[in-house]
C-alpha cells in the first residue's frame, strides 16, 4: 500500500458544538455542515493542508456506517500532532485551544529530543498534540 491519507475524520457527540471549536476557535476554514438531508450524512470538512482535510462525523454516523458500536473511553486511542515553527507558537496555538474551550492535558514544556510541546484535547476528548520539533524546522 501507497499512502495516500486525504481525509482524517474525528467522530463527535455534537457536531455543532465541534464545528464550532475547530471553525470559531481555532479559525479552521469550513464551508460548514453538509448532508443534513441524508440520514447519517451531517458532515464538516476543514482544509489542513494540501490534499489533507479534516472531518467531524457524529459518532452514531461513523458507527452506522462502520457497524462498530459506539463506546465510550477515557483513554485516547491516537493524538494528532500538529508541528509549528517555534517554542512560542506552541504557546500561541495552545492559550488558543483553551480559549476556545479545550481541556490542557500538559501544558507545554521542553521535550527530552529537544524540541517543546504541550497536549490538549477537544470537546469530544480527541487528543492533540502541539509541537516545535527542530527536527521538523523545515515547515
Amino acid at each position: 500500500m501507497q499512502a495516500r491519507i486525504t481525509v482524517l475524520t474525528l467522530g463527535v457527540d455534537d457536531l455543532e458544538r465541534a464545528v464550532a471549536f475547530y471553525r470559531d476557535g481555532l479559525g479552521l476554514a469550513t464551508k460548514g455542515i453538509i448532508g443534513a438531508e441524508h440520514e447519517n450524512g451531517a458532515v464538516a470538512f476543514f482544509d489542513l493542508q494540501h490534499g489533507l482535510k479534516l472531518a467531524l462525523w457524529p459518532r452514531r454516523s461513523l458507527s452506522a456506517d462502520s457497524g462498530i458500536p459506539v463506546q465510550t473511553s477515557t483513554w485516547p486511542d491516537v493524538s494528532l500532532g500538529h508541528n509549528v515553527a517555534s517554542d512560542e507558537e506552541v504557546d500561541a496555538v495552545m492559550a488558543q485551544a483553551s480559549r476556545a474551550g479545550a481541556q490542557i492535558i500538559k501544558a507545554a514544556a521542553p521535550t527530552f529530543y529537544g524540541g517543546y510541546a504541550g497536549y490538549f484535547r477537544d470537546p469530544d476528548g480527541h487528543l492533540w498534540e502541539i509541537v516545535f520539533n527542530p527536527a521538523f524546522a523545515e515547515l
